[in-house]
């Protein structure tokens, strides 16, 4: 019997062990540039979707919008990683025809317009090996600026006549990326 009682608790101890080592996986906490999506058509009733965007979310947090996303300088569009475009059809970024794929986007800002770029480089973090000679399409759009400030830099799409425009929108400025059908 004393055998039997002995022979249980090591078992016990042993699976205990095992089911300790199983749960205590360490979870890393909320980033603080949450990783978000937008996509055309928004609803999510169309699973058949044009264009999605992946990308970080930074905030402002009382720092200027110019020292985060620095005019001239090429930016990822975003926090962490670069920005990921999927086009689920080809289009047109400006003049340039961009075939159904995923790209990377980045943008470099200026005072009163932006350079929207898309990229044939994937998974890559931030904008420190960014190489021009990778690019596919670029286009330059204008600057304008909003009564509404967003703390959050985010990214939104609405369809327009001729295909879908891309909404960038931080602090007061806000531009426009058309996409063509």
């Amino acid at each position: 019997m004393r055998k039997q009682t002995i022979l249980y608790l090591f078992s016990f101890l042993i699976a205990a062990s095992f089911h300790h080592e199983a749960t205590s996986q360490d979870f890393s906490k909320l980033d603080v540039s949450p990783m978000d999506a937008a996509s055309f058509p928004s609803d999510y009733k169309n699973s058949l979707k044009d264009i999605k965007i992946v990308y970080g979310r930074p905030q402002l947090k009382g720092r200027a919008l110019g020292d985060l996303a620095i005019n001239g300088k090429v930016w990822r569009t975003g926090a962490n990683e670069a920005s990921e475009i999927t086009l689920y059809k080809d289009m047109k970024m400006g003049n340039t025809l961009v075939k159904a794929g995923t790209y990377t986007f980045y943008t470099i800002p200026g005072e009163n317009e932006w350079t929207a770029i898309i990229s044939k480089d994937l998974n890559v973090w931030g904008s420190y090996f960014y190489n021009e000679a990778n690019d596919v399409a670029r286009v330059t759009v204008p600057v304008t600026m909003s009564e509404e400030s967003l703390e959050a830099f985010s990214i939104a799409f609405e369809g327009s006549d001729q295909g879908i425009d891309m909404y960038l929108g931080w602090d007061k400025l806000r531009v426009i990326v058309p996409f063509i059908k």
